[in-house]
């Protein structure tokens, strides 16, 4: 099982939240190529993980091939498109939350025991999550699909803790969670995964596959 530590953001008061996570967060990499024979691509997919006094900050970054943003709502089917995930469960719990973003910044979020029993979280928590994203050079705001070429571009997620489900007063010892890369329908799918998974086929909803994040 892996294991990642989550830092907290010192001097926030004195930097901004890029300086603060670039020099605090502590790295992960998204590079673990479960199904080499059926998807064998995977993107240069890494990121940092900190925590504010309220919040958990996921930071990720890509580097690859197509750009796929075609879901310009929350709540779409975002894992088709160009996107980046971070699933968390508390200890103890047999829910746990699936947050997928694409490269526009749209998000899905649900909480579940499993990938057919999930319910979405509702619009005053979505709300709550800060989304910071960036595309080199490009302002998506139309719907793109772009197949081949090298693309870069950057998500940032802050969320309340109290959106997870702990109490930032409180925190436990760890939470639990994964961190994938994935686009189902983009031209080179792909199906990456920080901690790994150990399935016949494509399955990110897997959480006793998931790793220990630390505080």
């Amino acid at each position: 099982m892996k294991t990642l530590r989550i830092p907290l953001l010192q001097n926030l008061e004195e930097q901004d939240l890029d300086t603060a996570i670039e020099l605090g967060g502590q790295t992960f990499r998204v590079d673990s190529v479960n199904w080499p024979a059926e998807f064998p691509y995977a993107p240069l997919c890494a990121g940092r993980i900190a925590r504010t006094e309220d919040s958990l900050v996921v930071d990720f970054r890509v580097s690859g091939l197509d750009l796929r943003v075609q879901n310009l709502a929350d709540r779409g089917h975002i894992w088709e498109d160009s996107a980046c995930e971070f699933f968390v469960q508390v200890p103890g719990s047999d829910e746990y939350i699936n947050f997928e973003v694409n490269a526009a910044g749209r998000l899905l979020a649900c909480r579940g025991a499993n990938r057919n029993e999930r319910t979405p979280l509702p619009d005053e928590a979505l709300a709550q999550i800060v989304r910071i994203t960036a595309v080199e050079g490009l302002n998506v705001t139309d719907p793109i699909d772009y197949a081949g070429g090298l693309w870069n571009w950057r998500i940032m997620l802050v969320i309340p803790f109290e959106v997870i489900g702990v109490d930032p007063d409180a925190l436990p010892e760890k939470l639990r969670g994964n961190f994938y890369k994935c686009g189902d329908l983009t031209a080179h799918p792909h199906f990456a995964s920080w901690s790994p998974i150990g399935t016949p086929q494509p399955d990110f909803h897997r959480p006793e596959f998931f790793g220990d994040l630390e505080f």
